[in-house]
């Protein structure tokens, strides 16, 4: 199969970094795997490496201003918008990322990127302070939830092996992660238009007017999947429970309070779809009457009788027909690939996203997640990132399967 960089065009973005010199390498790893490379570099960026340099490697012209000549000729970066494929920065720097982050288009580099239309790819390069600081931190947080994509050492490492944490990922690896995702990208806009149901979010189940049975559920992982599927062209149908977030408009939102809600919002919609993704915190027990009036405090105890709620997973397990496919979370304290690999089986579906609370700073109420993806053919475990990102490794992980 002909490499997928083959014929396209990247916009490579190079800031005032030491690690400008790389992007020799860069440039030179896309020119080998057939793409057309353009160069764009600040000011700052001239100063740790020529643009003669670039050129040659790069077979264009270098852009740096806004203006080439004193005629007024000037380059255009709305048309740069228009011909890109993708725009790669590498290396980015902190007052780059700061500038990308609030619309400071103060050079052509920025006014190139607010001007983009196809995907944005973002090195970042700096001291460890400077990536330490909560101001660096907060500016690529607002970057990716612009749907930027982060390249950066996984854990704290280099592809190469050494220690990287703040340091730009090797060029190889960075050419590898746009190639990637621009092949993600590829497979599924050639997948049509996909309906997918999600759930997402706690379920709250009524003791009596007030009170209620429920768990710590925020929804930002089933949100943070919504929102990739919509990015990649779905047809997006979410069920969301009790939550305090919001959504894209192209999102078909239904929103629940109870199992029972949600279990009917599910089956319900389960049959025009072609798949679906379980990840709500379904509350798997509801007092087994629920009280009219607010319970007063009588005595020193209070004995509730719970019942089993609906089994969502395992009744559209049993609906589900061969040209459809069905993932399901699976939240565990102990023995977790045991218990996975069983609910695989139960529930009939075609993978699991394995998450443990035994993982600190994932999970319930955090902006990260750490999964494991266990199937019949096996598993892939995957490092700690933003649940944002573990979305886009889920919904690669489907579109394989689609």
């Amino acid at each position: 199969m002909d490499d997928i960089l083959k014929g396209k065009k990247i916009v490579l973005g190079i800031t005032g970094s030491i690690a400008a010199y790389k992007s020799c390498l860069i440039i030179r790893e896309f020119v080998k795997r057939g793409a057309e490379v353009q160069v764009v570099i600040t000011p700052s960026g001239k100063e740790f490496i020529t643009p003669l340099t670039l050129a040659t490697l790069s077979r264009h012209p270098v852009i740096s201003d806004f203006f080439s000549q004193r005629d007024g000729t000037w380059h255009s970066h709305v048309t740069l918008g228009l011909w890109a494929d993708a725009m790669v920065i590498a290396p980015c720097t902190a007052s780059t990322m700061g500038k990308m982050a609030h619309g400071i288009a103060d050079n052509m580099l920025v006014t190139t990127y607010l001007a983009m239309r196809a995907p944005v790819f973002i090195a970042p390069a700096m001291d460890l302070d400077m990536y330490e600081h909560p101001s660096t931190k907060a500016n690529m947080e607002i970057l990716r939830s612009f749907g930027n994509h982060i390249i950066e050492p996984e854990s704290g490492f280099l592809a190469s092996g050494l220690e990287g944490k703040g340091r730009m990922e090797e060029p190889s690896a960075i050419v590898e992660a746009v190639a990637k995702q621009l092949a993600s990208d590829t497979k599924s806009k050639s997948l049509g238009a996909i309906r997918i149901l999600i759930t997402a979010g706690p379920t709250y189940e009524k003791i009596d007017p007030v009170r209620f049975i429920g768990n710590y559920s925020s929804g930002k992982m089933g949100f943070s999947l919504a929102e990739e599927c919509l990015k990649r062209g779905f047809e997006v149908y979410l069920v969301a429970g009790p939550v305090s977030l919001n959504c894209s408009a192209g999102i078909h939102r239904i929103d629940v309070e109870s199992c029972q809600q949600m279990y009917e919002q599910a089956t319900r919609l389960f049959p025009d779809m072609d798949a679906a993704i379980l990840c709500a915190a379904v509350a798997d027990f509801k007092p087994a009457n629920e009280a009219t009036q607010k319970i007063k405090r009588e005595g020193d105890d209070l004995i509730l009788t719970l019942k089993p709620t609906q089994d969502i997973a395992a009744a559209l397990g049993q609906m589900k027909t061969a040209n459809q496919r069905l993932v399901i979370f699976a939240l565990e304290t102990n023995d977790e690939e045991a218990n996975a690999k069983k609910k695989l089986e139960k529930k009939n579906a075609d993978f699991v996203v394995l998450n443990s609370t035994r993982n600190e700073g994932t999970t319930f109420r955090s902006n990260d997640n750490k999964i494991t993806i266990i199937s019949r053919q096996g598993k892939k475990e995957y490092d700690k990132k933003p649940k944002t990102e573990v979305a886009c490794d889920i919904i690669d992980e489907l579109c394989n399967i689609l």
